[in-house]
């Protein structure tokens, strides 16, 4: 143990001091990476640390000693390869195989404190969002970064960050579970769900390799002919925002979640999901809600517990277009099993080919809509009032997110508490609170009686987003065409540019071209403006582009440009650059 000088803060003394942990009796083995693994590395490698990287805060019970501490995590890491495991590469490549080490080492840095703050789970999760920071080296570091909080050497809380690429956050929960069991003196059973290899192996199988094809395949279809963004509307920029975590805790909704249940004959987590898509498609004025779903591929039994990332999402598309909750809580089944089936994928291959869809469909797809249901995961003991709040919703710290809109589901009873995140741009404070409101209103309704989708304004009190008459519904998607006249002539170093609505939603757009003396083409005017869409939901790229010589004097007028004499036409997805 090497100890570092006491710090001193608001609350009293903290002794910092970190332990080197040395494990031993596992197998090395070695093999290559899952699609899970690869889909994680990537982002790893692409993403800032703080915003891929994990967390957790596991409470310690009452009367353990730092010793048994140590020792049950020091069996967590014999037990599960994936904490054993490492990336080799060579620089500037992405890794391709996994080592499981038999035996190493890993460190536990104890933060002893005279008096802890008032709030001290919250401080214990301040202490993992800061181990979250820093990035972790695939080739060597081990998979956690643990910290134990103490109060006069009482460990209290372990606070740990973890790598993507090793856990995700239902593994998290998996060795939670664990590490309590061996705290409380139970024999584990043994491990027999898949290890990141054993997953590996039956993912090289033809069936594995047949359900990645059909998994593209899926997510092609959905990215073709679904809305390129579910935000697609005034105020929604960027490809990051930055949220504050707003956490909802009910005995109301649980309650009504339960009766919804008894009533349709549906699963609590069913009946939730169609609520929460309903709710979803009416604020943003859409008929179908696409939506990540990443817990979901866990739903063969084998994954079920595995400590390993599964990290592949689950896309999940659900026609609202129908008259009343009962109705959509009819087909949400079916959508989302379709979802949950084709959720194993080579992530490489699915990029390419969203790459190559959008470029041919001219648009850019949003990830921004994603919940994430961990209500059935193993947890440990809630420090939940047993009674709870009928209805509370509290605020939390913000996180920077690649969504517009992330729920986590994590209890539907006896209470029913989520985490949501939402882009500020686009809910106000009490509209944002107002959206975890109206998800129980709408539960309460139809907990009685079906409830029509066309009263979900008047039920609920959440409004559908108001776009103005320069929108436009093309393609699937809604459009400013306004807008993409504007971002096309910024990305063409400001040619003037004019864009018209087809006479029929299929028709689509196009864009008129003043190019002067240059020999613009339509294949450069759109990968132009492909180049510019990130960030940018309510631009599609026009279907034909029309280019002239000079802007007529009515350049808002498209009879005006139509009388120009055309240099060239075409749809520009020719070829690519």
């Amino acid at each position: 143990m090497t100890t570092t000088e006491p710090e001193t803060t608001r609350t009293g003394t903290v002794k910092a001091s970190t332990i080197t942990v040395r494990y031993a009796g596992g197998e090395e083995r070695r093999g290559p990476v899952t699609m899970g693994q690869a889909n994680m590395i990537r982002c790893m490698l692409r993403d800032e640390p703080e915003h891929i990287n994990i967390h957790a805060v596991w409470p310690v019970p009452g009367g353990t000693r730092t010793e048994s501490v140590i020792d049950a995590l020091r069996a967590l890491v014999v037990r599960h390869e994936a904490l054993r495991t490492t990336f080799p590469h060579a620089p500037g490549e992405a890794p391709r195989e996994q080592v499981v080490a038999a035996e190493g080492t890993f460190t536990v840095t104890v933060l002893d404190h005279e008096v802890l703050p008032r709030e001290a789970a919250g401080y214990a999760d301040a202490v993992a969002r800061r181990d979250r920071v820093d990035r972790f080296h695939l080739d060597r570091d081990f998979g956690l970064r643990i910290s134990l909080v103490a109060l006069d050497g009482a460990p209290v809380f372990v606070a740990l960050a973890a790598s993507h690429a090793v856990t995700d956050i239902s593994a998290l929960s998996v060795l939670e579970e664990d590490w309590l069991g061996l705290l409380a003196g139970r024999t584990l059973p043994e491990v027999t769900a898949f290890t990141p290899l054993d997953l590996a192996a039956e993912e090289a199988t033809p069936g594995g390799l047949r359900r990645s094809e059909a998994s593209l395949r899926h997510w092609e279809r959905i990215i073709r002919t679904g809305p390129q963004a579910m935000f697609a509307e005034p105020g929604a920029v960027g490809t990051e925002v930055e949220a504050e975590q707003l956490t909802l805790r009910s005995l109301r909704g649980a309650r009504a979640l339960a009766r919804v249940a008894e009533r349709t004959g549906g699963l609590p987590s069913t009946v939730l999901l169609t609520a929460w898509c309903a709710l979803v498609a009416h604020r943003t004025g859409q008929s179908t809600c696409v939506a990540a779903v990443p817990t979901s591929n866990r739903f063969l039994p084998r994954l079920a517990r595995s400590v390993n990332t599964v990290s592949q999402d689950a896309l999940l598309s659900l026609d609202v277009s129908v008259p009343s909750f009962d109705a959509l809580l009819r087909k949400t089944w079916g959508a989302a099993l379709n979802a949950y089936r084709h959720s194993q994928f080579d992530a490489v291959r699915l990029w390419d080919m969203i790459d190559a869809v959008t470029h041919e469909r001219g648009s850019r797809f949003a990830r921004d809509v994603v919940f994430n249901d961990v209500s059935t995961l193993p947890a440990g003991p809630s420090a939940d009032d047993p009674d709870g709040p009928a209805l509370d919703v509290v605020r939390g710290p913000v996180q920077v997110l690649p969504t517009r809109v992330l729920t986590f589901v994590h209890e539907t009873a006896p209470l029913l508490r989520l985490g949501l995140w939402v882009d500020p741009a686009l809910f106000a404070p009490d509209e944002a609170e107002g959206f975890l409101v109206g998800l129980v209103r709408l539960l309460e309704a139809a907990a009685t009686e079906d409830v029509p989708l066309a009263a979900l304004t008047g039920v609920t009190g959440v409004r559908p987003v108001e776009r103005g008459a320069g929108w436009s519904r093309v393609d699937g998607s809604w459009v400013s065409p306004s807008e993409v006249a504007d971002v096309l002539s910024g990305a063409l170093g400001g040619v003037p540019a004019h864009v018209s609505e087809g006479a029929t939603a299929e028709d689509g757009l196009t864009a008129f071209l003043a190019c002067g003396d240059s020999p613009l083409t339509p294949a450069e005017a759109h990968a132009a403006l492909m180049d510019a869409l990130p960030g940018r939901p309510g631009v599609l790229a026009p279907h034909r582009y029309v280019i002239v010589r000079d802007a007529p004097a009515e350049a808002d007028r498209t009879s005006a440009w139509l009388r120009q004499r055309i240099l060239r036409e075409g749809a520009g997805r020719d070829r690519r650059r």
